[in-house]
């Protein structure tokens, strides 16, 4: 498989709703799915090839073969910083009053966000409840969550969204309905006048074969494509900025080996405080993270679960040997969607979402480390191929402690 890396820039409102089932209002989502990038290639790709589908031909191994390119959602970013935009963990707080990531040392108008995933863990082992406090002015803390990018410190990236008001059409006459208005949630677009131009960045996994043409065809096509809807009154258009496809570098050991080195010393920290644990000492095995950077549709025993479970992070990667599920910090929503190659709407799916975090031990590293990164490459549960299930290995932001606070 190799990465090709997709920067999309908004030249207009991007109409990508997120339909609530059973709800009358659509809500626009703060990123582009890989969904919508897959289907928008998809549709371009045979209006210009004016063919039909055959078996084993580069459009069908590209979306219907056994291995089929991986679209990730592309989230938004800040165009200067050419790190790869993360999710932020379900484990990670900031202050009440003042949060969000500090600008400088001693920022006054943010007061940092840290993680508590290794501490809280340490904190049950030794019997006790860990409920922190804000470590600059002593005050409450809360959930803080979206997402972040790191150039020699942390930045939090996110969207503006306005409504846009419409007339309805008549369509036996093709004029305006009298008293038929609607409106539409969608994300701003890029201005001449910003300074920093609405941008999102996403990948795609290919195989090697496919991966030239693909790259070719986007880079020959940079407006081409419309995401969303709406995109025949004026909106979706994007123009694509594509890297040369490469090899995927994986970093999943190094950052293994940084978590469990984090997690012994804060152990020890702990042990030295409140003296025997109720648990085993981490030394005697291997901690690791599974943490979502995507929705997932997770499946077991033929149920919507989002739990992350042994048995099926064993089955996921064929390995039956120790394995044990430590905490989970997830939560549930529902999405559907419309599929334009049907004209129908999707399935309401039950998904997991992302910034999910669950964490496991084994007792063997050398049988985990290809596992490790074959799920950061190929996802977890359903639908994997749209961008769902996308996950990090250990994320480095567990290693962040109160005292630290970004």
């Amino acid at each position: 498989m190799k990465q090709i890396n997709l920067e999309i820039k908004a030249l207009s409102p991007l109409a990508i709703g997120r339909q609530k089932p059973g709800g009358s209002i659509s809500e626009a989502e703060t990123y582009i799915p890989g969904s919508v990038i897959r289907g928008a290639i998809a549709s371009v790709i045979l209006k210009r090839a004016n063919t039909s589908i055959t078996h084993g031909d580069d459009f069908h191994e590209l979306f219907l073969g056994e291995n089929p390119a991986i679209f990730h959602n592309a989230y938004p970013a800040d165009f200067k910083i050419k790190s790869e935009v993360r999710v932020l963990p379900n484990t990670a707080l900031s202050s009440k009053n003042k949060p969000g990531f500090k600008s400088q040392p001693n920022d006054p108008k943010h007061n940092g966000v840290f993680d508590t995933l290794i501490d809280r863990f340490c904190a049950e082992s030794f019997g006790h409840i860990y409920d922190p406090n804000c470590p600059v002015d002593g005050g409450r803390v809360d959930a803080f969550t979206g997402f972040y990018q790191v150039q020699n410190r942390y930045y939090r990236n996110s969207t503006t969204s306005r409504l846009l008001t419409r007339v309805g059409i008549n369509r036996r006459r093709a004029t305006s309905e009298e008293q038929v208005l609607y409106s539409i949630e969608v994300l701003n677009e890029s201005q001449d006048y910003q300074e920093k131009p609405v941008i999102y960045r996403g990948t795609i996994f290919v195989a090697d074969d496919l991966a030239e043409p693909l790259y070719n065809f986007l880079n020959n096509h940079p407006e081409d494509l419309r995401l969303g809807g709406a995109a025949s009154r004026g909106l979706g258009r994007v123009k694509i900025a594509v890297n040369l496809p490469c090899e995927i570098k994986s970093s999943v050991n190094n950052r293994v080996k940084e978590f469990n080195q984090k997690l012994r010393q804060r152990w020890e920290e702990w042990k030295n405080i409140f003296g025997i644990s109720m648990q085993d000492s981490p030394e005697n095995s291997i901690y690791f993270t599974v943490d979502l950077q995507a929705d997932a549709i997770l499946t077991e025993n033929w149920q919507r679960t989002t739990l992350i479970s042994e048995k099926m992070l064993q089955n996921l990667t064929g390995i039956n040997n120790f394995l044990e599920l430590h905490a989970a910090y997830s939560s549930y929503d529902y999405r559907s969607g419309w599929n334009s190659a049907w004209g129908l709407m999707k399935d309401v799916e039950l998904i997991t979402n992302k910034g999910s975090v669950y964490l496991f031990s084994v007792k063997s590293e050398d049988l985990w480390e290809k596992a490790w990164e074959n799920l950061e490459i190929y996802g977890v549960g359903d639908r994997t191929c749209e961008g769902f299930g996308k996950i990090q290995i250990c994320n480095e932001f567990h290693n962040v402690f109160r005292e630290i606070a970004k």
